[in-house]
């Protein structure tokens, strides 16, 4: 049952008078989660005009107010913590516990107070007694930001925080999806930032694509599939936006011969699983070396059957459901392609067809040809292939030989020789015995079709403003 604080967060955010409103049903038990506005072109142009007004003094107040506002939105945020985790976990999917709604709204404070404490100075680049040259980072204006279904607060917070942090006003359009989330999280930071800085506008894809290519827009921050990142890249042109772009990833992890199946099996199991598989840069097909194939799958199995799936609400699970219909039909499909190649299912693949929900069991698939649609395509769900090999290099060549590189991981017991294979890579992010672990102090973004840009850290804050080199003697 809803708290009542958080039915007064639904409230907050439901259309007024006669505004168009759609109803949000929760993806575990089709029940009705609340209505979201839904705003249109218009409204849009409403927000970006607030937003331009609003800028000029937000950019003149400098680091140190536009920091100590994001600490109080973050602590907004904490106030109000339990009633947005639990809006999130019945409108996402994604249970309380475990990396999930709880995990999320808390990282939503930690970027927030990161971001506010990441120093940003000036860079001196000569000073040589003849000439002096000082690079610093202006605001760009008003960022235009779109978002997934998947993370909506935390990676909403990744676009929201460092655009406001270098001065900048932020129009966010978030996924149909996951309308209500995002909504909620802004109507508890406008509590604690000047009005007109932060709009949420709840629209369709006539509102993204207007806000793609919109005049007043300096710059876009998108993540989401890379069909979609390359029609923001097309409809940004004619203005000449900056964009950061997170796009789709099909993550390898390759088991070196050396590594222990037992140690790595429960990060091997959240690296692909946290958030039931709903992870641009979770772990999605798994490479084993032949000596220890056999280990990593009994190990893996042995983890994963023990992990309750179910309602979100329900304190002893850890995996949701899938949050659409649509990404439970993109697994179904790959899951099936690869039962009807020979692939041997070592668990799950059987979803039960009468249950209310979206679930799709944890699902792991071994003895799978490199070339199956499973390993091929991102399946962005909870199914993940293990393929063997036979030699590092044979690993590597497959682990790049997609049009994507979000990340990658190397499990092995040798972290040096992990790092000489991590080199190789073809990947934005590689980590060491983990996968998909992210700091805010630590810059992220992607290699080759998984899109430009970084976000986190003091880059990240660079690539919200604009650069400005002041040169003279």
């Amino acid at each position: 049952m809803d708290t009542t604080q958080t039915r007064t967060l639904l409230e907050a955010i439901a259309p007024s008078g006669n505004a168009a409103g759609r109803e949000i049903l929760d993806p575990a038990t089709g029940e009705v989660v609340g209505t979201a506005p839904v705003h249109d072109v218009a409204d849009l142009e409403s927000a970006i005009s607030a937003a331009r007004a609003a800028q000029p003094a937000w950019a003149a107040a400098g680091h140190g107010e536009r920091s100590a506002a994001l600490h109080r939105a973050a602590d907004a945020i904490e106030a109000n913590a339990e009633e947005l985790a639990r809006l999130l976990s019945r409108e996402q999917g994604k249970p309380l516990n475990g990396p999930n709604a709880r995990f999320e709204v808390g990282a939503c404070v930690a970027w927030l107070r990161a971001t506010a404490d990441t120093p940003l100075e000036p860079e001196v680049l000569v000073d040589d007694g003849t000439t002096y040259a000082e690079l610093s980072y202006r605001p760009i204006g008003v960022v235009g930001a779109i978002g997934p279904w998947n993370w909506p607060m935390m990676i909403s917070i990744w676009q929201i925080a460092p655009a406001l942090r270098m001065g900048n006003a932020i129009v966010v359009k978030p996924s149909e999806y996951t309308p209500l989330s995002v909504l909620a999280l802004a109507e508890v930071m406008n509590q604690a930032i000047p009005e007109g800085l932060l709009t949420v506008v709840s629209g369709g894809r006539d509102v993204g694509e207007a806000l793609a290519s919109h005049p007043a827009i300096g710059k876009v921050m998108f993540t989401g599939s890379t069909a979609t990142g390359k029609a923001i890249i097309r409809s940004s042109a004619d203005t000449v936006k900056r964009l950061t772009l997170e796009l789709g990833g099909n993550d390898a992890g390759i088991v070196l011969p050396d590594a222990d199946p037992a140690a790595i099996a429960e990060g091997l199991f959240w690296g692909a699983f946290i958030n039931t598989g709903q992870t641009c840069a979770a772990l999605k097909r798994l490479y084993v070396h032949e000596d220890i194939y056999d280990a990593v799958c009994d190990a893996l199995t042995a983890y994963a059957a023990a992990v309750p799936m179910g309602v979100g609400l329900d304190e002893n699970n850890v995996l949701g459901p899938l949050q659409n219909k649509a990404q439970f039909d993109i697994v179904s499909r790959l899951v099936e392609s690869a039962k009807a190649s020979g692939a041997r299912v070592l668990l799950g693949g059987n979803p039960e067809a009468d249950q209310p929900g979206y679930f799709y069991p944890a699902t792991l698939v071994a003895d799978i040809d490199d070339t199956n649609p499973l390993v091929a395509e991102e399946q962005f769900g909870p199914a993940l292939p293990i393929i063997r090999y036979s030699t590092v290099e044979e690993a590597v060549a497959k682990a790049n030989g997609l049009e994507v590189g979000l990340g990658a991981s190397v499990w092995s017991s040798d972290t040096a020789r992990a790092r000489e294979v991590a080199a190789l890579l073809q990947a934005g992010t590689v980590w060491i015995n983990e996968h998909g672990a992210i700091d805010p102090r630590v810059p992220f973004g992607g290699a080759k079709q998984s899109g430009y840009g970084l976000e986190f850290g003091a880059e990240g804050l660079k690539h919200l403003g604009q650069p400005q080199v002041i040169k003279g003697v």
